[in-house]
């Protein structure tokens, strides 16, 4: 595994039996919509040499599966290998507290990761840095990854088959399919989603330089938080985020 960045090491590596049961559906969607859908091979498995630089708590699941291709995109990628700092990460901060699982130009979803590397919850990101709970857990948003993967081909098998189809108009309709069944409610796109309130930081927070908190401990999925819309000294793109109580609550910063 590489080992570029200076990963802590006191998070325990996620158990492959918690992710069993989605790892095997998704693999038997795969086998089932060939034509449409493939899997990253995992670190374990890969005939090539892979630069991604996962987490170590993410060791048994990434030595199983790289992540998911749909009409040759990559809907979920385990095994990143360029991380950047700008666009949707501009402010992420350390790259060692976030780990993307699918990105655009605009927007991304991440795993939050705490001090220890222990990994928290998953994260939308949209183009106007707003962020967005995508679930509680990784296994949870792998989890509803596969439902929206599970309709997404299921509408693409009754087009007919893909030797039958019109490669671009396949591809342009899976992007749409994935969109309406998982991204659009996490990346900003769709109206009228529920709203966290950003609270002045108090105690432990500000004393560690928070300025703001919201809370998404019980928070619906697809509540937004817009951290630009906190009053920071200087420039708000110097504004940087940490996470707390396993990323479910969002701690603001100035620059």
């Amino acid at each position: 595994m590489n080992t570029s960045l200076p990963w802590p090491d006191g998070a325990e590596v996620l158990p492959i039996a918690a992710l069993r049961p989605v790892l095997d559906r998704l693999a038997s969607l795969v086998t089932t919509h060939e034509e449409d859908a493939a899997q990253i091979p995992g670190l374990a498995v890969s005939e090539e040499e892979v630069a991604a630089d996962p987490p170590p708590a993410l060791e048994q699941l990434v030595d199983e599966l790289g992540g998911i291709e749909l009409r040759g995109a990559r809907v979920l990628d385990l095994l990143v290998e360029d991380r950047t700092d700008v666009g949707p990460y501009t402010l992420l901060g350390d790259a060692r507290t976030y780990y993307p699982l699918y990105e655009t130009p605009d927007a991304a979803v991440v795993l939050t990761l705490d001090e220890h590397g222990t990994p928290g919850a998953v994260h939308g990101i949209g183009e106007d840095l707003s962020l967005q709970l995508a679930a509680p857990d990784l296994t949870t948003y792998l989890g509803l990854f596969a439902d929206a993967l599970e309709a997404t081909l299921a509408a693409l098998a009754e087009r007919g088959p893909a030797e039958e189809d019109t490669d671009t108009e396949r591809t342009e309709v899976a992007e749409q399919l994935m969109d309406a069944h998982l991204f659009a409610a996490l990346l900003g796109t769709v109206d009228g989603v529920p709203e966290a309130e950003l609270v002045p930081a108090e105690g432990d927070a500000a004393a560690d330089g928070a300025l703001a908190l919201a809370d998404l401990r019980g928070a619906a999925l697809g509540t937004r938080v817009d951290p630009m819309d906190v009053d920071v000294p200087g420039d708000p793109l110097e504004t940087h985020l940490s996470w707390r109580e396993h990323g479910l609550v969002i701690a603001v910063h100035g620059g």
